[in-house]
């Protein structure tokens, strides 16, 4: 008995060391290599159809978007363009599904100029509408938007100053807090007729932004619709200054988790 079980044994084990054949072993790697591309090819549709990570660059959003926020674009909310595949191939312009955009909505768009870089703003001028600013006052068809202030505010970028914050009213009733640093040449503009098809964009940071209020070739001019990439709606996750991807520690050491999660208005 005690023979035969060990005769049974040495059996199984010989038979385990006995190498697959070569057929196995490539469709074993077949598998593998069609497990891979299914999951990145689920990952492109989700990415092309429904939501784009983004990580905010500049402080050009402030105080809306502080730079390390780590926010998620849905690409659904204005219908696709090229625009909505990474890399944005050479395909007919124009968008599949258009939806048109609301006032005051916050979002990404590729840089009119090239055609590649991503730019985020706030929507300000819809086709067809006069914009202007006079004294850091913004106007829209000749109104003034109503704006009030809302005093000294903790300057994200540097938490010994202040800023002078507003709150402003766009005509559909949409209100968000602006910056007002100092003046500049953005701060008194010549009236802007937003082209059909295009649209006006500014930052809510009006003294540090590069935006619809300089022209195309040195700023961001008028956007056409094609350009539009998605809407931002939510903040998911923000790091201060000095966190990398390479400094582990940085994660939770740097991490504001009080701007996690937050709804963008």
């Amino acid at each position: 008995m005690d023979d035969a079980a060990a005769s049974n044994t040495t059996a199984d084990d010989a038979e385990g060391l006995i190498p697959k054949p070569k057929g196995a072993a490539v469709e074993e790697l077949i598998e593998i290599v069609k497990t891979i591309a299914y999951a990145l090819a689920i990952a492109l549709v989700l990415r092309v159809i429904l939501f784009q990570p983004f990580t905010i660059p500049s402080e050009s959003m402030q105080p809306a978007l502080l730079k390390g926020d780590y926010i998620i674009v849905s690409k659904y909310s204005y219908g696709w363009s090229r625009h909505s595949i990474p890399f944005s191939p050479p395909l007919p312009a124009g968008r599949v599904l258009a939806r048109t955009p609301k006032r005051g909505d916050v979002i990404v768009f590729k840089l009119p100029r090239d055609g590649r870089t991503d730019y985020i703003k706030r929507l300000i001028g819809l086709p067809g509408d006069r914009i202007q600013v006079v004294e850091g006052t913004l106007f829209i068809n000749g109104k003034e938007v109503p704006r009030a202030s809302v005093g000294p505010m903790d300057d994200p970028s540097d938490p010994n100053f202040k800023v002078t914050g507003f709150r402003e009213t766009l005509p559909e009733g949409k209100s968000f807090l602006t910056f007002d640093r100092y003046t500049t040449p953005g701060d008194n503009t010549e009236v802007f007729t937003v082209p059909a098809g295009h649209y006006f964009f500014m930052g809510d940071n009006r003294d540090n932004s590069l935006d619809s209020r300089w022209t195309k070739e040195t700023g961001v001019g008028f956007v056409p619709a094609e350009n539009l990439v998605g809407k931002a709606q939510i903040i998911l996750l923000s790091w201060g200054d000095g966190a990398s991807p390479f400094k582990p520690w940085t994660w939770i050491t740097k991490a504001q988790p009080k701007r996690f999660f937050k709804r963008l208005k």
